[in-house]
């Protein structure tokens, strides 16, 4: 068991992976939860923290507090990002972070979509500094991404569990996709739930694929990468028929992805390598007359001998 938690992965992987859920982060604040902000405008008595705001405890949110926070968090986020001092700035944004998603879910609602990202902040700092495109393997940044694996993984058979726990079979035989398409469907929803007994069919399938989602584990690298695409494709549709995201959920789930093969930086210097021109005149001291010459007309031309 300890040589499956701690499989190493390559340093680069981890740079990478550590790229993707801080820009997240700091997204996160601008696209996805913006409104948290508005929380500072509630009054105190409807704040009801969740039970880890309760045992720190934490204090009542407050305009100034929560602008604090935004500001201090995205700021931190996005040097994270880049690598540097991964431990001090790597905790300092898991703390923020979990601040702000306990302000946010401490009115009524909490989204379970978090989780796996709030692991993978919270296990990031301990798999050291890596950099992009190193091929040194890590046992502690196999540690990190392994656990964030389990959480997302959790993420969907938990969810299972939930529903049948509350609900019941009548889960799987009501009308929940069908309340959901009438609340947030798309055009592509409504053609979809003109078929008799596909949402049926929908919530079944919805059902098992999370009770099964722990197979992942036990496919072979390759098999795992496509289980890993079937879950990227599953909230594809999620996204184009009833508009649920699971944006925290689908960054986290790039821990299963080899994510040391994607080299933007190294694809950018390429490309600009390839829009200098061929050529390069070099001026030489010369007498009158003589004509200046390039780099290619020194060289042979290729498939031409060099010879007169």
């Amino acid at each position: 068991m300890s040589r499956w938690l701690t499989e190493a992965v390559p340093r680069g992987r981890i740079a990478a992976f550590r790229t993707v859920i801080y820009l997240f982060v700091a997204a996160d604040l601008v696209i996805f939860t913006p409104w948290v902000r508005t929380r500072a405008s509630v009054l105190g008595e409807l704040y009801q923290p969740l039970l880890i705001g309760r045992v720190l405890p934490l204090p009542t949110p407050t305009p100034a507090l929560v602008a604090v926070i935004f500001w201090a968090l995205l700021l931190l986020a996005l040097l994270a990002a880049t690598g540097r001092a991964p431990r001090l700035l790597g905790w300092a944004v898991c703390a923020l972070y979990l601040e702000w998603m306990i302000i946010a879910m401490s009115y009524g609602k909490v989204d379970h979509d978090r989780f796996g990202l709030l692991v993978a902040l919270a296990v990031l700092p301990t798999a050291g500094r890596a950099r992009h495109g190193d091929t040194t393997r890590t046992e502690a940044g196999g540690w990190a991404l392994r656990v964030t694996q389990i959480a997302v993984i959790c993420t969907y058979f938990l969810a299972a569990w939930a529903k049948l726990r509350f609900g019941g079979l009548d889960w799987l035989t009501g009308s929940v996709l069908a309340r959901a398409i009438i609340r947030r469907g798309t055009d592509l929803a409504d053609l979809i739930a003109q078929v008799p007994y596909l949402l049926i069919v929908a919530q079944f399938g919805i059902v098992a694929f999370e009770l099964l989602s722990p197979v992942v584990f036990l496919l072979p690298a390759r098999w795992r990468l496509a289980m890993v695409g079937f879950f990227y494709s599953f909230h594809a549709v999620t996204i184009a028929t009833i508009t649920i995201s699971f944006a925290p959920h689908l960054a986290a789930m790039a821990s299963f992805l080899p994510l040391e093969r994607i080299r933007p930086l190294l694809w950018a210097r390429w490309l600009i390598g390839r829009r200098e021109p061929a050529t390069t005149v070099v001026h030489e001291p010369s007498g009158p007359g003589t004509e200046p010459t390039s780099r290619e007309d020194q060289a042979p031309a290729l498939g031409r001998p060099a010879g007169p």
